[in-house]
């Protein structure tokens, strides 16, 4: 049997790559959009491509009613979970001083519960397996503050704490976990910029990264990968 990928967040940008890099590689996958049509179609790319299946449950992880139907429907499939990518994220510009009422809740239910309460769930198994490993796609967001970044920032500050205080807690257990510290990659959300592509990371040099990090012995963790554009950050 195939072993599987957890993926939040998986029809478009490093989900995505992360997704297809380890489809190529065999894994069956469980991930989740707001689109089923995105999920649909990324599902028959998927199975064409590869000798894999490709579960998926139509979800908004900044609900927390929508976090606990994927859980169960992870836990459902009664499979052993190898790898959960904590991906499902939100962005919204803003000073904080100015930003609308209501956008440091969006991107903290967005960023940091859904992640928080996936992990809390599909973690017992894992623990009962002594095996796996959680990566969290965090950002040089989570390392310093930046103009316009506002509560993007504090959310990903946070999750990059929770990341390093799960990676305390989940050693004993034979649990690798990583924080992915990514710089701008080229996504759907810098389609409207100036900037050449160029400028950008490929989505896929990230998924490369994150798969580099799990092919390391189980005596080996890679804590924290951090991966930026050559020219630096955007």
């Amino acid at each position: 049997m195939n072993k599987l990928i957890v993926v939040s967040g998986g029809t478009k940008g490093i989900g995505r790559a992360v997704i297809e890099k380890f489809a190529a590689s065999g894994f069956d996958v469980f991930t989740c959009a707001r689109n089923e049509n995105d999920l649909v179609q990324l599902k028959i790319s998927l199975e064409q491509k590869n000798d894999v299946t490709l579960h998926y449950l139509v979800a908004d992880l900044s609900q927390r009613a929508a976090v606990a139907d994927f859980s169960k429907a992870i836990l459902d499939l009664k499979r052993p979970v190898e790898i959960l990518v904590n991906n499902a994220g939100y962005f919204e510009p803003g000073l904080i001083t100015e930003e609308r009422e209501g956008a440091l809740e969006k991107m903290i239910d967005t960023n940091v519960y859904s992640a928080y309460h996936l992990t809390r769930a599909l973690v017992p198994n894992m623990k009962k397996e002594k095996t796996g490993h959680i990566f969290s796609i965090c950002s040089v967001a989570s390392l310093f503050a930046y103009p316009n970044g506002g509560s993007y920032s504090i959310s990903k500050f946070a999750l990059l704490g929770f990341t390093k205080v799960l990676r305390e807690e989940l050693k004993r257990f034979g649990i690798r976990v990583t924080a992915v510290i990514a710089g701008a990659a080229y996504t759907a959300s810098w389609e409207k910029s100036d900037l050449p592509r160029e400028r950008f990371m490929k989505a896929q040099d990230v998924a490369d990264a994150l798969f580099g990090a799990y092919s390391l012995s189980p005596q080996a963790v890679m804590e924290e990968l951090i991966i930026r554009p050559q020219l630096g950050d955007i």
